[in-house]
């Protein structure tokens, strides 16, 4: 089963495609509390910043989870992802996962090449694996550069009743998905109220989710498409995510009262 900070960061960064990167804000935060009902198990946070890569355009991502309170006592956790993303094509150039949750300790680093559909990927963890040249398919993301693919999608592709295919890279394989736009709801958040489109994705059962389809994500219906709120019922139990707090979002959410 993957880890469980793991889990909530595909949850967050890994269910979305899109096609440019016009509408993210150099600077935005995204924050959000993970917990069981009321019992906060932890935290995790998404930064985006403008930046240069191969002397190209990029995005440069951070995502971090940690655990808190009295989860940290006995299951610690410190969880930190990086992504170049591409600013013309939206695609992932390098992509880092570096993780420690309890016993569990991963660290990855993948460098795309998306000409010829290759990547390199190298276990920094165990340096005497070295890199392994692993053959991809066209338009793969990483974990955290297909949340931002997301972002600037037009409303048209995200209507009620669509559905969308990705092929997402976690850790040391690739992973397809597929999104079902099921519904809008207006979603209670601590900033008020919120028009979402609520995404049901199908995943993989018995690995992570207790379900195929046991994971439902809103996400703002509007040009930021943020997620507001996640639940998942995981093998281990129901897990929700909400947004904590954000920075810098390019377009104003309409939250109400």
């Amino acid at each position: 089963m993957k880890p469980f900070f793991t889990s909530i960061a595909l949850l967050i960064t890994g269910f979305f495609f899109a096609q440019q990167l016009g509408n993210i804000q150099s600077g935005e935060v995204l924050s959000y509390r993970i917990h069981y009902g009321i019992f906060t198990a932890g935290n995790a946070t998404l930064t985006a910043t403008k930046t240069t890569y191969n002397n190209l355009p990029h995005l440069y991502v951070k995502g971090t989870g940690r655990s808190s309170g009295a989860v940290r006592a006995f299951f610690k956790v410190d969880d930190l992802y990086e992504s170049y993303i591409n600013y013309n094509t939206g695609l992932p150039s390098f992509y880092v996962r570096n993780v420690s949750e309890g016993s569990y300790k991963q660290h990855y680093e993948t460098a795309f090449n998306h000409e010829n559909q290759t990547l390199i990927l190298t276990d920094k963890k165990n340096p005497k694996n070295g890199s392994k040249l692993i053959k991809s398919v066209k338009g793969v993301q990483d974990m955290l550069s297909a949340f931002y693919y997301l972002r600037s999608m037009d409303a048209s592709q995200l209507k009620v009743g669509a559905v969308k295919d990705i092929n997402i890279w976690i850790d040391d394989e690739l992973f397809p998905f597929r999104l079902k736009v099921a519904d809008t709801e207006t979603i209670k958040t601590k900033f008020g109220k919120v028009n979402c489109l609520k995404i049901i994705p199908s995943v993989m059962s018995g690995r992570v989710f207790k379900d195929k389809e046991g994971v439902t994500l809103w996400v703002t219906n509007d040009a930021n498409h943020i997620p507001v709120s996640i639940k998942a019922e995981l093998a281990v139990g129901s897990l929700k995510a909400d947004l904590d707090g954000y920075q810098n979002v390019k377009f104003p959410i309409a939250f109400k009262k």
